[in-house]
């Protein structure tokens, strides 16, 4: 009688940990969709903002770096999209050419094809910065940026990046170029 109720036992276990994997399988099983790769191009990562005209340090407005990029994926609304979320992170020292507390720094994120480094699509905002009275250094976040990203099977979202950077102005851009030759 003994030898009995332990094989019955033993056949419990199993037999009910079959029924309950059966009756999960009623709801299709969903995985996260491949993620763009998170990326920064280093001369949008930094900015050295001056008054008009000039590079001299007492005319330093802001000096500003993006320190991190978070986001998350999730299918889209039909099966040919997944939904980019993505919050950029800032660094903003205030300059001795600063005038108030706050700052309105020009940011985007943009959306590249991986295999050509294409901008596919760029959201351009305003991240403000808010400096505490007496502290030249804040660190800002910005609101979530959502993006659209087309999938096939045979294009993942892997297939993707996503870059963030500050919008510099041409000056800037040809000031960068100057201070950095090839």
């Amino acid at each position: 009688m003994r030898i009995r109720l332990i094989r019955f036992f033993g056949v419990v276990p199993p037999l009910l940990t079959a029924l309950v994997l059966a009756s999960c399988g009623a709801e299709k099983m969903q995985f996260a969709p491949a993620c763009p790769a998170p990326g920064l191009v280093k001369p949008l990562a930094e900015l050295d903002r001056y008054r008009p005209g000039s590079q001299d340090v007492r005319d330093l407005i802001v000096r500003a770096r993006i320190v991190d990029i978070t986001g998350k994926c999730e299918p889209g609304d039909n099966e040919h999209t997944i939904v980019t979320t993505v919050k950029v992170v800032v660094e903003v020292a205030r300059g001795p050419a600063m005038e108030g507390l706050d700052y309105n720094l020009p940011v985007f994120v943009a959306v590249t094809d991986s295999a050509s480094g294409a901008i596919l699509d760029k959201t351009l905002f305003t991240l403000p910065v808010e400096f505490v009275r007496n502290v030249d250094l804040a660190r800002a976040t910005s609101n979530e940026v959502r993006m659209e990203i087309p999938v096939t099977p045979q294009k993942s979202g892997a297939a993707y990046g996503v870059i963030a950077g500050i919008q510099l102005s041409p000056d800037e851009v040809a000031a960068w170029r100057r201070n950095n030759p090839r």
